[in-house]
Parts: C-alpha cells; structure tokens; sequence
C-alpha cells in the first residue's frame, strides 16, 4: 500500500507537470518570451539522450496502457512514463528551438502546448489505475450482479445464516482480493463452507480472499 501512495504522488506530479507546461505555453505567449538561446538547446539535448537511455532500460514497459502482473510492473511503469515524459519535454524545447531559429512566431507556445497535452495523455491511464487501487474501487472485469450471485448462492446454503461486509477490489490492476464475514449456524461444518465459497469466488478471479466465520 506504502507503493501506490508513491505511486500517486509520482503521477501527480506528472499531471502538474503537464499543467505547469501548459501555463508556462500561456506566459510565453502573453509576454511574447521568444528569443532564441542556444544554452537551451544544448540542455534539451542532452537531456533527451539521458532520458532516452532511462527509456531504453525500461523499454519493456515504455506503453501507455500496459498489463501489470504484479505491483513490482506498476512501480516500473510510473518510472518508465515519468522518464518518457521528460523526453517528450526536452523534444519540444529542442523543436521549439528549432522553429524560433527558422523566425517562427510563437512556436514556443505551440509546443510547450503539444508537450503539456501529450504528457496529460501518457500519464492518465496509470493515474486512473493507481486512483482505483487507492479508492479501492471493485474490479472493473467482474460486472456487479455477478458479486451479488455469488451472495445470494452463499445464503442459500444450509448451513449459512448471514452474509455481510462484502468488500472487493484490485490490490494492483489484474489482481483482485476480497474479503466477507459469514454468519454460520451452530451444527455447521466449517471446512466445507469456506471450500464452497473459495470456489465461487475463485471462478470470478477473486484468488485472495479473506472470510471471517461466526457463529
């Protein structure tokens, strides 16, 4: 849990980032900010190659949207993007740059805004993802009837007086766990309820689960 509360301050900064990419586009422009300094080239550039090592090195998660087995995939993906975010800056300082020495007006504010637009868009998918799993929000793949089915199949034992707290959600995107307490009556065979329900829970892909049994 201690992760994906770095995890979300790694893509909030990367959201402020974007929109701080974005005034800086506003201030240029308004303030006409467009001589052109070589120094600045010089810094883009080899900022860019650096990044684009970091990229290189993380190249197995350089995608928007990826699949994460484990929380280790997510961690490694916050880096990747925030990596890839910063090339995207230091490209669009150098075609700024570029365009300023061609007499182009205004090309700073034109690509600091493509910049701002495209790290907003590079970092919203896993900002979306780590959201959920700090919210805990019920796993997108398992429509809702199907949790209050398996409620209802799970009263219906004999042995079983009372479902409550059902609570589910993604411990990191892909990997579900839940947790319910079970009322149970006094003549039940406890073993037997927890087996059934395990399996009812295992074919939605809940693996993790956690039942506290009463009586």
């Amino acid at each position: 849990r201690e992760t994906n509360h770095v995890l979300a301050k790694t893509q909030l900064f990367l959201l402020f980032m974007s929109f701080s990419l974005a005034v800086e586009a506003l201030h240029s422009f308004m303030q006409d900010e467009s001589e052109h300094k070589h120094y600045l080239i010089v810094s883009a550039v080899t900022n860019l190659l650096v990044n684009l090592l970091g990229v290189w090195f993380f190249r197995s998660y350089a995608r928007v949207n990826i699949v994460y087995r484990k929380a280790e995939d997510m961690n490694h993906h916050s880096i990747c993007l925030h990596v890839l975010a910063d090339s995207v800056r230091s490209a669009g300082l150098i075609l700024a740059s570029w365009f300023l020495s061609l007499g182009i007006e205004n090309a700073e504010v034109l690509c600091l805004g493509i910049v701002s637009v495209a790290v907003f868009m590079l970092v919203m998918p896993l900002f979306k993802a780590t959201g959920n799993v700090l919210l805990q929000i019920a796993p997108g793949n398992v429509p809702p009837s199907a949790f209050i089915k398996c409620g209802r199949q799970i009263t219906a034992c004999e042995d079983v007086s009372e479902v409550s707290q059902a609570r589910f959600w993604e411990l990191v995107p892909g990997h579900a766990v839940g947790c319910l307490s079970i009322r149970l009556k006094n003549s039940s065979d406890d073993e037997s309820v927890l087996e059934y329900v395990h399996g009812l829970y295992e074919d939605l892909g809940i693996h993790d689960l956690t039942i506290q049994t009463e009586k």
